[in-house]
């Protein structure tokens, strides 16, 4: 029986999926990140982690000696201590793919609802002031279509949100480092692309190049009156930058699944901010998302137990 650690809360639908991976071979064991106790008694026998968020690193790793696959659920690796994995012999995979479809589906959530207020007129709402608005409020609501969005990056999540914003009359635009002759959307420099767009659209990884790529230079750079959605990377904005540029009405507003850091605080400023919206980094968390992910990472365990090759090795 080969002993997974899922590090992870897991909801009662998912475990029962867990449990019923006893059939093929594996046992799963779920440690939810605030239980530290149970991640100390399960590292020490744990052969395969399925990581999520909660950083992998050296320490981490010196405390599971029997370890040889951290299956990332999901894309991004920026988690995971990749040399302390290689030092070590360990494998690293992850599994492009899986959660685009969740991910592109709340960028444009989060888009819509910066759009038309959602988040701030179903607490006012709810607190019997619905129909008592301020009256400028119309001048600062607003229609997809017509806008032109930026997309910045070209992987999957992009591919599957251009059509659908072309759909709803938008004009998507994309930089990346390379130009895509495949890509759904028509490619700008990134000057002309911040200095041009009605919202921007972060789909980058976060790495030593991207880190503060949304810089305070580039925010100030964006057309005035512009919108910022992320569900990349909190480490790709400069948030003291987009602070500012909130507040002085540079920018019309936010759409923010991550967060520099994470949890975020209950004080931090940007909750404060009425032309937010924030989630807690759960683009990906889908039901279907989370079966798609199980498909790839059970495939790994068989094919680590087996001696082949595995998919998408990063480490």
């Amino acid at each position: 029986m080969q002993r997974v650690l899922f590090h992870h809360q897991a909801s009662p639908g998912l475990r029962g999926e867990l449990e019923a991976l006893a059939a093929r071979g594996l046992e799963v064991v779920v440690v939810p990140v605030a239980d530290r106790a149970g991640l100390a008694a399960t590292l020490p026998t744990a052969e395969v982690l399925w990581h999520v968020l909660e950083p992998v690193t050296a320490a981490l790793l010196e405390a599971a000696p029997r370890l040889r696959l951290v299956q990332k659920i999901g894309v991004g690796v920026n988690t995971i201590d990749l040399e302390a994995c290689r030092a070590r012999g360990i494998a690293v995979c992850n599994m492009p793919g899986t959660n685009s479809r969740a991910v592109a589906e709340l960028t444009l959530g989060l888009l819509l609802a910066v759009l038309r207020r959602i988040a701030w007129l179903d607490r006012e709402t709810r607190a019997g002031r619905g129909w008592a608005l301020p009256e400028e409020l119309p001048d600062r609501l607003g229609e997809l279509g017509g806008r032109r969005v930026a997309l910045l990056g070209m992987g999957a999540v992009p591919r599957l949100l251009a059509p659908v914003l072309a759909a709803m009359g938008a004009e998507p635009v994309y930089w990346s480092r390379r130009e895509k002759p495949d890509a759904p959307a028509r490619f700008l420099p990134l000057d002309e692309l911040l200095a041009t767009s009605d919202v921007v659209s972060l789909h980058l990884p976060l790495t030593a190049e991207t880190a503060g790529f949304l810089s305070a230079e580039r925010i100030a750079r964006m057309k005035r009156g512009a919108i910022l959605i992320n569900t990349a990377r909190g480490g790709l904005v400069d948030e003291p930058a987009l602070l500012l540029a909130l507040a002085d009405g540079h920018l019309a507003g936010a759409g923010l699944d991550v967060f520099e850091r994470e949890p975020l605080p209950a004080d931090h400023p940007l909750l404060a901010r009425p032309e937010v919206v924030v989630t807690p980094h759960l683009a990906w968390l889908t039901p279907e998302t989370l079966r798609r992910s199980l498909v790839v990472a059970v495939e790994n365990c068989r094919r680590l137990a087996a001696g082949a090759e595995l998919l998408h090795r990063v480490v």
